[in-house]
């Protein structure tokens, strides 16, 4: 099986400008941020609840805890959220209605309630697809590691902010491109 495209600077722009234009572009454009900058798996954008995103101040926070029940592999994880994100969170948290804290946070237009999985990843993937891009919607959270792993991120601080049990798992998330190679090399 492929692995997932890690998304350029220039594809996350193209990707996020087209969710924008759609009926829920708002919507869409928080999910795949949560992805691509959080590095949150589907399943647990999916289960996301407006408790679990906005604070006692009404305002989005800094850290998203996740339960056992709305992980893989049932254990509980606490997801960082940088000031870019926090925005975006705080503009959605703004616009949509009925801010009941047990209501899904990101929401099907069709049920109101909760997207599934497949129809969360059908959604990310026509997106995907829409802006010139084929792959998978695990796209945006192989991103995340990517980026932070270029940025100089240490891999065993990578495997905390993807919720991994092994850091074998993180490594593979991540893409080594020719410059930073070059910048390796460089550096002895």
């Amino acid at each position: 099986m492929a692995k997932a495209k890690v998304l350029s600077k220039d594809e996350i722009k193209r990707v996020m400008r087209l969710a924008d234009t759609g009926n829920n572009g708002l919507r869409d454009q928080t999910a795949l941020a949560l992805s691509i900058m959080a590095g949150m798996r589907i399943g647990e954008i999916s289960k996301l609840t407006i408790g679990d995103v906005r604070g006692i101040d009404g305002k989005a926070v800094d850290v998203i805890h996740l339960s056992k029940h709305q992980t893989k592999g049932s254990k509980s994880r606490r997801v960082f959220i940088s000031d870019e994100l926090r925005k975006l969170l705080n503009h959605y948290l703004a616009a949509i209605s009925q801010l009941d804290d047990s209501r899904a946070f990101i929401r099907s237009t069709r049920t109101q309630g909760h997207f599934s999985n497949i129809s969360l990843s059908l959604r990310f993937k026509a997106i995907y697809m829409a802006a010139g891009i084929s792959t998978s919607s695990h796209s945006g959270r192989r991103t995340f590691a990517t980026r932070l792993n270029a940025a100089g991120i240490g891999m065993a601080t990578i495997q905390q902010a993807m919720g991994h049990s092994s850091i074998q798992t993180t490594a593979g998330y991540c893409w080594v491109s020719d410059d930073q190679l070059a910048n390796a090399v460089n550096a002895i």
